[in-house]
């Protein structure tokens, strides 16, 4: 069989979610350095990294909207340029102002990618291979922040933070014009793909509706959806599980343990390299199940199993007192967690539709409120109590709970949002 050049559609949505994560994991590895040199304090610092998922939040469902309404091609584009921008400029900041607003507004750049990935995937993607679509989408942003630990504190060293930033804001531009160059919106625009494959598509794909003919929807009616609100409230328990391991993972293990930076790196890379594997076995589970005409349970079966593991891994890494036991559980949280993806985003395109964007941005916004939760809460339960236990607790609970909503979730449903 001739290779389907559709595929380079995931290659594509691959590298771009590698190098989204590259440079939004370099602030976790560089911030001791930034809080040396800005003289930042611990809850300062927390205020900084959480400022970046507060951004990325607010901005999911308009961003997402945009992507529905002119087409993915040229809003990623312009997600690109402006957090390579911004990636750039965060290695201007000079105090802890500076910082923040930096932070904020790169967070807000970034918001849409994910949502304009799905809009563009509704059209591209067969709907048999949606689930390790996602698979390879997510584990694609795991890799590139197990990517980012190392590399990231061997280039601090070598050249400082400052510089770090400015060559991933540069390498990112380049990006953002070679995507242009080479994706379209819809197969049937796109000149490479021969008649054989457009059609294999289109006959493979989500029924799509006539844009010309189809009413457009406002984002904010689907607050009136149950299966919308469902998929937020799931998704904040995945992206605060995650979202420590972005942000306070790194610096959590350097100071309980007394690492240095390389070696809290690798240490710190081990979950997320965990993740990717988890996001490529939940991707086949996804599809292998859908094959076998059990869609409803095709999304359910790999977030609940994945929600089970997260729970699990979580309370198992508060009974260990090594780094390796640590990592060990964590590693087992976060394959479980991001297990929970796949299944989420399909099932977020599969009611959304041709209103893909808005619904998977409204979804990616709550769980970045999570995020933003996580950042701030980490030192704050810490100053608090006195402890992190409570925190991870915390974690713990939110996965159970993302069981219990996935119970009642139906991708197969109509979209109820009248």
């Amino acid at each position: 069989m001739a290779f389907q050049k559709r595929y380079y559609f995931f290659a594509g949505s691959f590298l771009l979610t590698l190098l989204l994560y590259i440079d939004r994991v370099c602030i976790s590895t560089a911030r001791d350095s930034i809080a040396e040199d800005l003289l930042l304090t611990e809850i300062q610092t927390g205020w900084m990294l959480a400022s970046f998922a507060l951004g990325y939040a607010l901005f999911q469902v308009p961003v997402g909207s945009l992507g529905d309404r002119y087409g993915p091609r040229k809003i990623l584009f312009g997600i690109i340029t402006l957090w390579s921008l911004f990636t750039a400029l965060t290695g201007a900041a000079w105090n802890f102002i500076s910082i923040l607003l930096t932070r904020f507004t790169f967070g807000a750049a970034e918001a849409g990618a994910f949502p304009n990935i799905s809009r563009a995937a509704f059209s591209w993607i067969p709907m048999k291979e949606r689930g390790i679509f996602q698979g390879i989408n997510f584990s694609g942003s795991r890799l590139g922040a197990a990517l980012a630990l190392p590399l990231v504190a061997v280039l601090i060293e070598l050249v400082g933070w400052r510089l770090v930033f400015y060559l991933f804001g540069i390498i990112g531009v380049i990006f953002a014009v070679l995507f242009f160059i080479l994706f379209r919106d819809t197969p049937e625009e796109h000149p490479a793909l021969s008649e054989r494959e457009k059609d294999h598509i289109i006959n493979h794909r989500q029924k799509q509706s006539n844009s010309s003919t189809s009413q457009a929807v406002s984002p904010m009616s689907f607050f009136r959806s149950k299966a919308v609100w469902l998929a937020m409230g799931q998704y904040i328990g995945s992206n605060f599980i995650f979202f420590f391991t972005l942000t306070w993972l790194f610096p959590y293990l350097k100071q309980r343990f007394g690492l240095d930076m390389l070696t809290t790196g690798f240490m710190a890379m081990l979950p997320l390299l965990a993740g990717a594997l988890g996001n490529w076995t939940s991707g086949f589970m996804v599809d292998y199940i859908y094959q076998t005409g059990r869609w409803k349970l095709s999304r359910q079966i790999p977030a609940i199993i994945g929600f089970l593991l997260a729970l699990i891994g979580i309370l198992l890494s508060l009974y260990m007192t090594s780094v390796s036991g640590v990592i060990f559980g964590l590693s087992i949280a976060v394959f479980g967690a991001d297990m929970t993806l796949s299944p989420s985003w399909s099932f977020c395109i599969d009611i959304g539709k041709n209103n893909a964007g808005a619904v998977t941005g409204m979804m990616n916004m709550a769980g970045n409120l999570g995020a933003f939760t996580t950042a701030l809460a980490f030192p704050y339960l810490q100053a608090w109590t006195g402890s992190n236990d409570p925190f991870f607790y915390i974690a713990a609970l939110l996965a159970g709970l993302s069981i219990i909503m996935w119970l009642f979730m139906d991708s197969t449903k109509k979209l109820d949002y009248t």
